[in-house]
């Protein structure tokens, strides 16, 4: 991102101005230099910079981590963490604060760009999704009718029947909904879009199948065939919810 405004938090001033000038030369507008946590703070929310780059150890009441928890969850700001220690403990006390990005120092100019331009797109990318799944709130709360689904797939929102889907599959980021004649790729997670289908007519039946229990047409031990013949696999930890729902004699 041309130009991106980047605030350094880096209690070491020399790696902190060495960190500042390849920034610079990479074309970034640094906006701000921080040696503690509450100071960091208090210039994420004075500059509002596009990006935070943050080592983990600092000098002070307040570490990294807890510094970069604060920033995200007060003013919506990506970090990327800088440390001396790869070590698992390390990255796993990160984990806990989201961080966009994960440098190892002595990291070379390519690397600390790489990194940046990843998170900022990154970051983009879920403040789109978020977005998204703003406007989709508002059209289902405008929408009297409780059969209907808006779903966002090739940049276009389509208005979709609940009562046509026959089963949701999970790829990842992304769910693929059928219908008896089509298939719509969502980005969501499931339980996103488990969320927005009625429980009791929805179950999931493997940890990447949701089926419509009014569209099952057999159950044969591990797998369930559906109105369209297409079959799905049933897995054993999902086998008894899933029979619970039905109306067996």
């Amino acid at each position: 991102m041309k130009n991106a405004s980047v605030l350094i938090v880096e209690d070491e001033v020399i790696i902190a101005k060495d960190m500042s000038l390849t920034l610079t030369k990479l074309g970034y507008n640094v906006v701000g230099h921080s040696v503690g946590g509450q100071e960091a703070m208090d210039m994420a929310a004075e500059k509002r910079p596009d990006i935070v780059v943050m080592d983990v150890m600092l000098k002070g009441d307040m570490n990294g981590i807890e510094a970069a928890r604060e920033i995200r969850q007060r003013h919506n700001i990506p970090v990327i963490f800088i440390t001396a220690y790869s070590d698992e403990d390390t990255l796993e006390r990160t984990r806990s604060s989201s961080p966009f990005g994960y440098l190892v120092k002595p990291f070379k100019a390519n690397d600390l760009r790489a990194t940046i331009e990843t998170a900022l797109a990154r970051f983009g990318e879920e403040e789109e999704l978020k977005r998204e799944n703003e406007i989709l709130l508002k059209l289902h709360k405008h929408d009297t009718d409780n059969n209907i689904l808006f779903i966002k797939t090739d940049s276009k929102l389509i208005r979709l029947k609940i009562n046509d889907i026959l089963y949701i599959e999970a790829l990842k980021d992304y769910v693929n909904i059928f219908t008896q004649d089509n298939k719509y790729m969502v980005r969501s997670t499931m339980k996103g879009i488990q969320d927005k289908l009625p429980a009791e007519r929805f179950v999931r039946i493997h940890r990447s199948f949701i089926v419509a229990v009014d569209k099952v047409s057999t159950i044969d031990h591990a797998k369930v065939i559906l109105e369209n013949e297409n079959c799905v696999p049933l897995g054993g930890l999902y086998k008894e919810q899933f029979l619970e729902k039905l109306n067996t004699v």
